[in-house]
């Protein structure tokens, strides 16, 4: 019987512009994603760093990473934006989680943010079923911590996720709360 005394939220609906799309991850694609990671400042532009992290994190799964690891492409064909559907273990339990979501600065503030994360909860509903997700991120990102909490994300106090000792919820409330003033 459904429980209908808990509100019913649905993963929001985001479709791409025209022209744009989305393609599975194949081989030779881990530059790509090393590129589009770097553009977004992660790894400290670091291209060697980004791609140790690309192999140590997903590649040493390769079937995986083709199932889970989706590229969003330009109306050219150029890979322009990211994302991962990948698990971690906290502790003896096993989560979800969307992992390095990066879209290159040329091309943000288009929607195709919303439309890569709507398209990313609705594939790990299809491979990880019904099941909260995860995600970690830090206040520089707090653009796109807004656009998270848009798609129900919220800061948890949950201690020890994955490796994250989540010990400063406190001080990430305030700096958001004085960057959102809301």
């Amino acid at each position: 019987m459904l429980d209908k005394s808990v509100p019913y939220y649905n993963i929001p609906d985001c479709p791409l512009p025209e022209g744009y799309s989305f393609s599975f991850f194949h081989d030779g694609n881990e530059h790509d994603w090393v590129d589009i990671e770097t553009s977004v400042l992660e790894f400290d532009g670091d291209k060697q760093r980004a791609m140790d992290k690309f192999h140590s994190h997903f590649y040493w799964a390769p079937e995986e990473t083709g199932r889970r690891c989706v590229f969003l492409k330009d109306p050219e064909g150029r890979y322009i934006g990211t994302a991962t559907i990948w698990w971690e273990y906290s502790g003896q339990r096993r989560d979800p989680w969307l992992s390095y979501v990066a879209i290159r600065p040329e091309y943000q503030g288009k929607g195709l943010s919303k439309a890569l994360v709507s398209h990313m909860l609705r594939l790990s509903q299809t491979i990880e079923g019904d099941r909260r997700i995860y995600l970690h991120t830090q206040t520089w990102s707090h653009i796109a911590v807004r656009l998270y909490k848009k798609f129900g994300f919220y800061i948890t106090r949950e201690p020890d996720l994955y490796k994250y000792r989540n010990d400063e919820y406190e001080q990430a409330e305030k700096v958001l709360s004085e960057l959102y003033d809301d």
